[in-house]
């Protein structure tokens, strides 16, 4: 799959030329253009707020650099070598037609472990992972829904960065990388940004709003609407075991309890998983099962915190025309 790189991109011609440049000089070797396309990341001054968003384009632009300089073909997408070891974890019911497409991405990355958590299926997504080499399939006959599968398969997980996927949305590689590289650098939860994909806020749905409130009332408007609700994303084992993993099976409620243990939560990379998203009864039509479900984990993860926190939450004693203000500003 060709990455699509954007017209004029400043980074992007940067990285072509660098790329060129390294390949006349060193290995022809996809292990030496990764380490010189770390190198050439780390002092190409690419601000921190746009690393991981430009992370795609400038990596496929170094490699075609390098692959002319070294005058042979490197295979991509090419990725800074990780420090530490990287899992993912997919969640699957029903998908033997796009499982394939999935796992096939995945294997284009230095994943130490894919998992795949088949649960409830009555087609053949089993067979289908099973046909992958170096894919561990976690088969549950009862459908487990996909939170409780990222719950089981983050804690069957053994790598030091663990990200997750759904098995019915292929991602190109090039993409994922970011969430991979993010969590490797620091960054506690690498989330999808979807805000680029969203209208404006009069024409938002209650389940985005929920999204932008819990964010807000927490302190964190800078996320907006952007949460572990919303494949694909990441986090580092650290903070796993520090939200727990049984938390998982309720993402609004890991979100909180990373946002009130000071992890370090990014929104790195736009997947448009909203136009792609497979329509089925349970997702459809206003006040629809998934809508709610989402709906009350939010409301679940606000009370708890509220009996902690007490229900002004991070918004302290301000007067109600102050309240109005801000509420008007979301």
């Amino acid at each position: 799959m060709a990455y699509r790189l954007i017209r004029n991109s400043r980074w992007e011609r940067l990285a072509l030329s660098a790329g060129g440049l390294s390949g006349r000089r060193r290995g022809a070797s996809k292990k030496e253009a990764s380490m010189a396309f770390g190198q050439w990341l780390a002092s190409s001054g690419i601000p921190q707020r746009q690393l991981y968003h430009v992370l795609p384009g400038v990596a496929e632009s170094f490699r075609r650099g390098y692959a002319r300089g070294s005058r042979q073909s490197i295979p991509a997408p090419l990725l800074p070598p990780l420090k530490g070891r990287a899992s993912v974890i997919v969640f699957a019911c029903n998908e033997a037609g796009s499982i394939p497409m999935v796992l096939r991405e995945l294997k284009r990355l230095p994943f130490h472990e894919i998992i795949v958590v088949e649960n409830g299926s009555h087609d053949h997504t089993y067979s289908a992972a099973r046909a992958f080499e170096g894919v561990t399939v976690i088969h549950i006959p009862e459908r487990l829904g996909h939170d409780v599968a990222r719950a089981l398969g983050a804690k069957m997980s053994t790598g030091d960065i663990v990200l997750f996927m759904d098995g019915d949305m292929p991602v190109p590689a090039e993409k994922l990388s970011s969430y991979l590289l993010a969590a490797d650098r620091g960054v506690d939860v690498a989330l999808n940004d979807i805000m680029p994909l969203l209208p404006e806020f009069s024409r938002q749905d209650e389940v985005t709003r929920c999204k932008t409130f819990l964010n807000r009332m927490l302190g964190r408007d800078d996320l907006m609407a952007n949460s572990l609700t919303a494949i694909p994303h990441a986090m580092t084992r650290q903070a796993l075991e520090s939200i727990g993993y049984a938390n998982l099976s309720v993402p609004p409620r890991a979100q909180t309890l990373a946002i009130r243990q000071g992890l370090r939560i990014e929104a790195v990379q736009t997947v448009d998983v909203l136009s792609v998203n497979r329509r089925r009864k349970t997702n459809r039509g206003k006040d629809n099962p998934v809508a709610k479900l989402i709906i009350g984990d939010h409301i679940e993860a606000l009370g708890e915190t509220m009996k902690d926190l007490g229900g002004r939450l991070q918004w302290g004693q301000v007067s109600r025309a102050e309240l109005s203000l801000r509420r008007n500003s979301l």
